[in-house]
């Protein structure tokens, strides 16, 4: 049997050995592996934004807000006094049928131009006993009847007189966030009240004629409504243009309330 020339410079422990060293390089290898390496970073997922809600009031709202608005800009400079003609959004002023937080934009009384005629009147019969002391009409009476008369005819002059400026502040017709209402008030012992919603409102014409009307700025305003109350008069009232633009803007927030559905 032959044997290899090199049998004896490679022995069987050689073997061994290069098998050994492979199995420890695989080790290594492996023990490198499974060293742990450092955790890449997490890229993060930029999450969508939803939409915050609307901070400013819808366009609907806002519409209603600009007609209100329009109305107080056009009354910012109209006198709030109580004896006015023309009340704009009076504090003082408040009528039985008027509902909690119910907003009065405006209060209209006749010019004071239509009192003219009964003041001139007060003022003659105030005048009349000074008169008649230099013409000797009632010489025949007594002089207790002569401060009978005269005390006599000046509770007729207030009598007249009240009833005439009674008449005038309280026949008014008012304006409100909701209706209008028509107060006559024609003497004490007689009073009519009529009223329609702003939705109800029609149309609205104005009149306008002659020197006193021009010359001092008033006239007439008609409503036409679809309530049970056709029309309504407005008679002899200060300045009839803006209360047609005071109209046109409250008639415009109304339907705007009409659209969205909250009609009061």
């Amino acid at each position: 049997m032959n044997r290899a020339k090199d049998l004896d410079t490679i022995a069987p422990d050689d073997l061994s050995v290069e098998a050994s060293s492979a199995v420890e390089a695989s080790a290594k290898s492996a023990a490198k592996s499974d060293q742990i390496s450092p955790p890449k970073p997490v890229k993060k997922i930029a999450k969508k934004k939803k939409p915050s809600p609307q901070t400013s009031p819808p366009t609907s709202l806002s519409k209603q807000a600009s007609y209100r608005q329009t109305v107080y800009r056009l009354l910012q400079n109209q006198t709030k006094t109580s004896f006015s003609s023309f009340l704009a959004r009076p504090k003082v002023f408040s009528f039985d049928s008027r509902h909690n937080e119910e907003e009065i934009i405006l209060v209209l009384r006749r010019h004071w131009f239509t009192n003219l005629s009964w003041i001139i009147i007060t003022i003659v019969m105030l005048l009349v006993p000074i008169f008649l002391k230099n013409v000797p009409l009632l010489d025949f009476l007594p002089q207790n009847y002569n401060f009978v008369f005269v005390a006599f005819w000046y509770l007729i002059t207030f009598a007249i007189t009240f009833e005439k400026f009674i008449s005038w502040y309280f026949n008014v017709f008012i304006l409100t966030e909701e209706r209008v209402i028509d107060i006559d008030f024609d003497n004490l012992l007689y009073k009519n009240i009529s009223e329609a919603k702003i939705s109800m409102i029609q149309d609205v014409t104005i009149t306008q004629g002659g020197v006193s009307q021009t010359l001092f700025n008033y006239g007439s305003v008609y409503i036409q409504t679809a309530s049970e109350v056709p029309q309504i008069e407005v008679l002899k009232v200060p300045n009839p243009n803006l209360i047609l633009k005071i109209f046109q803007q409250m008639r415009g927030e109304e339907e705007q309330e009409a659209l969205e559905g909250r009609i009061k």
